[in-house]
């Protein structure tokens, strides 16, 4: 049960910013900075409100490949910011099984969605599903390919990266 309302007050804090037009994190860090405002947030719905911003592009992505019938930005904000929580456990949250993510997306949508929602929502998280095995490498890859760009640069200051001298033997063959 505490990872359900965990759900919801995620789904709340990034409904919020979706309306708001908000950075997700920045909404984040002033509900965490200022817990009398409101009942604070529990350590699972942080967890989910910081993984679907930080792979929120990703999320959007294989949401739009995977929807028949509508692209993510054309989604009710209540109906988008449940996928995409439901699409973070799937993809990047090994902890929670995806018949449960889909499960507890279904009965928020239940609750707070037009009455075809759910259907809508279950069959595109089905997809999802369908896909994972094809979905997760490529997100492992691109990340990979983020974190190695983000650690060049770590030696000395002015001394070149491994990339940087790889580029350079790459030109250098490539002027001979």
């Amino acid at each position: 049960m505490a990872r359900s309302t965990a759900r919801k007050r995620a789904l709340n804090t990034l409904y919020e910013a979706d309306e708001k037009g908000q950075d997700i994190l920045s909404l984040l860090a002033e509900r965490i900075a200022l817990p009398g405002a409101q009942t604070p947030l529990p350590d699972y719905a942080i967890e989910i409100v910081r993984g679907v911003a930080d792979h929120r592009r990703q999320i959007d992505r294989v949401l739009d490949e995977h929807s028949t019938r509508w692209k993510v930005k054309r989604m009710g904000v209540v109906d988008r910011n449940i996928l995409r929580i439901a699409a973070w456990e799937i993809l990047f949250n090994d902890d929670v099984p995806d018949k449960v993510a889909i499960d507890e997306a279904l009965g928020l949508a239940k609750t707070l969605c037009a009455d075809d929602a759910p259907s809508f929502i279950h069959g595109l998280l089905s997809a999802v599903c369908a896909d994972k095995s094809q979905i997760a490498p490529q997100e492992d890859a691109a990340e990979r390919t983020v974190a190695d760009t983000s650690a060049q640069g770590d030696g000395p200051a002015g001394a070149p990266s491994d990339a940087d001298t790889a580029e350079q033997s790459g030109e250098s063959a490539a002027n001979e």
